[in-house]
């Protein structure tokens, strides 16, 4: 079944718990944490997944848009985050790993990101270790974003590695998702679901979310042919 995780980049910040109970059907909290330098834009940090790890017992999904993110991966892991995703394009290749392996010390989950323009055989260094991996489906950075169709082919090639080299992978998309574009992220093989604007801007955020884990229901072949590896 078709996960999903309300990203709270779209929520009330004066109401943040209320925000977050509201949420309390979902299968994760998604927690953008922006730095200003790897993405134009701040949000939220250590302290604020404290916080949040307080009001909720729905894993969390964090989402690192920092530079060099080996530096507090083990901060964001002892703040409460059950997930811990970095970018690929954040580090050179070792510290990626590095940052990978120091998640995994701490007991908690470990994902990788790529970015529209980075191409999904970036993932290789690290299919085989990751518990995730996130397709961005917007440019990373700022909520409410157009949904960008062409990332699919990726997701797809995505989707046949995992199934090939590391099944108990998780697939991710994130950008743009809601209940005209999540139908398109299931049938390329997403099974992770991040939405932001799509959740919290609905009259009914529960009935929100069991509309787009039905996402599922989807039938049919994938209308692209992946890439070759």
């Amino acid at each position: 079944m078709v996960k999903i995780a309300p990203s709270i980049l779209a929520a009330d910040f004066v109401n943040l718990e209320r925000e977050i109970r509201r949420i309390g059907s979902a299968d994760y909290v998604h927690v953008d944490v922006m730095d200003g330098v790897f993405v134009p834009n701040l949000s939220f940090g250590i302290s604020a997944v404290q916080a949040i790890r307080a009001v909720t017992e729905l894993p969390l999904d964090v989402h690192l848009m920092i530079t060099k993110p080996g530096r507090y991966v083990g901060q964001f892991c002892d703040a409460g985050a059950d997930l811990v995703t970095v970018h690929v394009e954040a580090d050179e290749p070792a510290a990626i790993l590095d940052a990978i392996g120091q998640i995994h010390g701490k007991g908690k989950r470990a994902g990788v990101v790529l970015k529209p323009a980075t191409p999904a055989e970036a993932v290789m260094p690290y299919l085989e270790l990751v518990d995730l991996i996130l397709v961005m489906t917007v440019e990373p950075g700022f909520g409410g974003q157009k949904f960008m169709p062409d990332m699919m082919p990726k997701v797809t090639a995505l989707r046949m590695l995992i199934d090939t080299r590391n099944p108990g992978c998780e697939l991710e998309v994130d950008g743009g998702v809601d209940p005209v574009t999540a139908p398109v992220c299931v049938a390329a093989g997403a099974d992770v679901l991040v939405a932001g604007s799509a959740v919290y801007k609905a009259a009914d955020v529960p009935a929100r979310i069991a509309e787009l884990r039905g996402a599922s229901g989807v039938q049919g072949p994938c209308p692209w042919t992946p890439p070759a590896l």
